[in-house]
């Protein structure tokens, strides 16, 4: 998404507005993917994997060559994974 100045505080408020909507779609569509991978993953091994602290490792790394603290983004990071992980897990029960 592409980051320039704004000349007024109505700009600055409509565009945080429009990356919260940004924001909440790109996580209904990681969810979507996810729903997805349970059609692979069958089994609770395979949802439990260490898949999660790459995935932290990863997104760390590139909060801090955008410039965000790497903990917030751990942070927002980590409890959005539990979420999704306890979702997927009361998919398999029977």
């Amino acid at each position: 998404m592409e980051k320039k100045k704004v000349e007024t505080l109505e700009q600055a408020q409509a565009k945080i507005e429009e990356i919260d909507m940004a924001l909440v779609e790109l996580i209904a569509t990681r969810q979507f993917y996810l729903d997805q991978v349970l059609r692979f993953n069958r089994k609770k091994q395979d949802i439990e994997s260490p898949k999660m602290d790459e995935v932290i490792a990863r997104v760390r790394q590139h909060a801090q060559h955008q410039g965000l603290d790497p903990d917030l983004i751990e942070s927002l990071y980590t409890e959005m994974l539990q979420y999704f992980l306890r979702r997927e897990l009361k998919e398999l029960r029977p």
